[in-house]
């Protein structure tokens, strides 16, 4: 079921809401979160929120092979929007290091985020064409990402499906589906044409279908025009 909301600003505040609340539960996880446009009015609404900020850690969906103070970085975005004020207290768990290549900087993140606890919460985007994170459809890397029982909970992306076409870093579907809850943040109407496609025919299959219609982890389906 989708959640509809009147406008892109209450879809931003009960999104933060849900998350404010996810966050305060005892026990809590890492918070991992998406890069692009819908996300950032969330980043600075939660930024101002009362958080156990010292205790969070927060990582990234995916990531860009490109220096983080690129303004086509997801870490730069997160660090400008959501780690500011009380919440820089956090630790940020990049995807992006100073490795030689992606595949490097994969490995290296692949084996940082083994030993982290479960996520709390992952918030995940979704492009026009059913992508997610940076699973593109017709990829070469997406069978091994979207393998639920792959060994891999990082790995790289040689080609982007749209720009910037650079390299990518995206955590698997092993990985995203290691959460209490999966948080689909849609804006527009084409992409709720792709989610209501999903939901009524089972041909269809774009990446982004791979965990609507997965039962390892809850999902919420969260649109606004």
């Amino acid at each position: 079921m989708i959640e509809t909301f009147p406008s892109r600003d209450a879809l931003a505040d009960a999104t933060a809401d849900a998350l404010t609340e996810i966050l305060t539960a005892p026990g809590v996880g890492p918070l991992v979160c998406a890069g692009g446009s819908t996300p950032g009015p969330v980043y600075d609404r939660l930024a101002t929120r009362d958080l156990p900020w010292d205790r969070l850690a927060v990582t990234l969906t995916d990531e860009r092979w490109v220096d983080p103070t690129s303004d086509e970085s997801n870490e730069k975005l997160i660090r400008q929007r959501l780690l500011t004020g009380s919440a820089a207290r956090a630790t940020f768990l990049p995807l992006k290091g100073d490795g030689a290549s992606p595949e490097a900087d994969a490995a290296a993140a692949n084996t940082r985020l083994r030993d982290v606890p479960p996520w709390s919460a992952v918030l995940l985007g979704m492009g026009a064409d059913g992508h997610v994170a940076s699973l593109f459809p017709g990829s070469s890397a997406l069978a091994a990402g979207l393998d639920f029982d792959a060994p891999d909970l990082v790995i790289a992306v040689d080609q982007a499906g749209l720009e910037p076409f650079v390299p990518r870093i995206t955590l698997t579907a092993r990985a995203l589906v290691r959460a209490g809850v999966i948080i689909f943040l849609v804006s527009g109407e084409e992409k709720r044409t792709v989610i209501d496609r999903i939901a009524t025919d089972p041909g269809y299959a774009p990446p982004a279908a791979a965990f609507l219609r997965q039962t390892r982890c809850p999902v919420r389906v969260m649109w606004a025009g």
